[in-house]
């Protein structure tokens, strides 16, 4: 049974910094994409980061790069999502996914066959 299991959300101030992470279980990923997406309230959910497992290979979204690093540690099986210089619009629910492919650094969220339950992240101004 796979499982991705998400922490480390919680209440930052605007500038503080967070790491998510992902705990990864229930088969081999080293074949996989992993994305980081986020929902708010009244949007669509959105693609944040990517990574191949393998090779590392990322992609950020335009509202988030040079402030998020996506990495993996495969002794862990885990994927963290490191956000520094936090600003208010990204408050969300974050969602850890895996895409059992690694043909291309995929940014829709549908295309994602497993996803976390997600974690709150609070930012206030």
């Amino acid at each position: 049974q796979v499982q991705l299991v998400e922490s480390g959300g919680g209440l930052v101030q605007a500038g503080d910094s967070l790491r998510l992470s992902c705990a990864a279980s229930g088969r081999t990923f080293s074949d996989d994409t992993m994305g980081w997406f986020r929902q708010a309230p009244g949007k669509e959910r959105e693609f944040v980061a990517i990574i191949r497992w393998s090779g590392g290979s990322t992609l950020y979204a335009d509202s988030v790069k040079g402030r998020f690093t996506i990495s993996t540690d495969n002794a862990k099986n885990t994927v963290y999502l490191q956000m520094n210089n936090l600003k208010s619009e990204a408050a969300a629910v974050y969602y850890c996914a895996a895409r059992p492919s690694q043909f291309l650094l995929e940014v829709r969220p549908s295309m994602y066959d497993y996803w976390g339950q997600g974690t709150q992240v609070t930012v206030s101004s």
